[in-house]
């Protein structure tokens, strides 16, 4: 019996002892969090889309699969160049930016246009980037923190349902939005310990996949430059040679976009053109602080006429004259919608026909994860701890931009990373151990 149970015995504790590394690995972590992810995709058969009934136009069909972006990458797979962002033929845009439609439209000529193989391979590439955002996650949390919340942030980000939906269920920018920015602050936080050119060739770079992937990632970009300017001033480091160059390599990335928007629409357009028609769905008659969907062109016959007839920037230009009107119009009014607009931001978007309990709980925990990672960047202010300013200044200044227009679940998820971090800086209890730690072992400094 003992020789038997020996091996046993063994086995467990190899078992163990693999556990106690995998689950405090990166590499594991990252793995695990691309598995769930994939496996809910083929399990919960998410790569089916359906049309939307609300959309009036005839070829609604597939819709659903991307919207806006999808057109548009179907637009640029059958040879139409980048253009049509609804459902109807209507000419070039610049509705969206490029990147993302540029990767359904690789996706769609080589697998096919809204096929079922398609399908998969983009939400499985939302959920690649999903996955890797656990690196910087790790990174950021083990400088800013201790190896300790870094583990807790990693495994939270890889199997929260809320993280995971986003990949695995909209083919949108969301999720690459979400780790460009990680990765950003990331080089951010560190720049002013490195020497040499390519930390700032990265930054240039990073800084334009941002652009043109999610334009609202560049409200951050002038507290990222000032945040690296001061530092580094702080440690007697030139940088004005470096910022250029960083300049430089961000305008050289972005220009071809905006010379092709010169070029097909006679005017400068910088990156994408449709910020009078969002601020119009946000703000006009019977607004209320949420998106006014049902004047969108895609589910409204008459806007989408207009849409046709005047022509996107004419169009565009239009829905802006509208919605300052009506802010002009009442300036104390704008002031309330907004104001309710960063309590729907941060507290949870009501739903006209969701179950009041259910509606009540999802609100619950959006607000709830809202005070926790406020909680935590006070106590990080307090603590003095690495990057908390950082953290502050990204907190302020992205969601700037919503509180005008409206909000949208959707659109805390690129900082849900951050948020993440300082949630679990609180949970794990790291408030009572101010020295880092590494996880099973003595402590070090970070």
């Amino acid at each position: 019996m003992v020789n038997a149970a020996t091996p046993t015995t063994a086995s467990v504790s190899a078992h163990q002892r693999w556990w106690a590394r995998a689950r405090t690995s990166l590499f594991w972590i990252v793995i695990a969090a691309f598995a769930v992810r994939f496996g809910y995709i083929i399990i919960g058969h998410t790569y089916r889309f359906h049309s939307s009934n609300q959309v009036p136009a005839a070829n609604e069909k597939d819709f659903g699969f991307g919207f806006e972006m999808g057109r548009i990458g179907r637009s640029l797979a059958q040879g139409q160049g980048f253009s049509n962002p609804f459902n109807e033929t209507t000419g070039p845009t610049a509705w969206e930016p490029p990147l993302y439609p540029l990767l359904i439209a690789g996706v769609f000529r080589a697998f096919g246009v809204y096929s079922r193989t398609s399908a998969i391979l983009l939400l499985t590439i939302n959920s690649i980037f999903s996955a890797l955002t656990c690196i910087p996650i790790f990174l950021i949390a083990k400088r800013s923190f201790s190896e300790r919340v870094a583990i807790w942030s990693c495994w939270t980000w890889a199997l929260l349902p809320s993280v995971i939906f986003w990949c695995t269920r909209w083919v949108w920018e969301t999720s690459l939005a979400a780790l460009l920015l990680a990765l950003i602050f990331w080089l951010t936080l560190t720049i002013e310990e490195k020497d040499g050119l390519k930390p700032w060739l990265q930054f240039g770079l990073l800084w334009a996949a941002a652009a043109l992937t999610n334009t609202t990632l560049l409200s951050f970009l002038p507290v990222s430059g000032l945040w690296v300017w001061y530092h580094r001033a702080k440690l007697d480091k030139r940088s004005l040679g470096a910022i250029v160059l960083a300049s430089f390599i961000f305008a050289a990335c972005i220009t071809p976009w905006l010379v092709r928007n010169q070029c097909v629409f006679g005017q400068f357009v910088f990156i994408r053109s449709n910020f009078g028609a969002e601020l119009r769905l946000g703000n006009g008659p019977g607004a209320d602080g949420t998106w006014m969907d049902y004047l969108h062109p895609t589910k409204n016959v008459y806007e989408m006429r207009r849409y046709k007839e005047l022509g996107e920037l004419a169009y565009v230009a239009e829905r802006k004259r509208e919605a300052m009107a009506y802010i002009r119009e009442d300036y104390a009014r704008f002031a309330g919608l907004s104001l309710r607009r960063f309590f729907y931001y941060w507290g949870g978007v009501p739903k006209a026909s969701e179950n009041p309990v259910a509606a009540f709980f999802r609100k619950f925990l959006f607000a709830a994860s809202s005070v926790l990672a406020f909680w935590g960047l006070g106590r990080a202010l307090r603590k003095h701890k690495p990057g908390a300013w950082l953290f502050f200044w990204l907190i302020f200044s992205y969601p700037l931009v919503y509180y005008f227009l409206f909000p949208h679940p959707r659109y805390r998820h690129p900082i849900e990373p951050e948020l993440g971090i300082l949630m679990l800086y609180v949970i794990s209890g790291a408030e009572e151990n101010d020295r880092p730690r590494t996880i099973g072992g003595p402590a070090s400094n970070n």
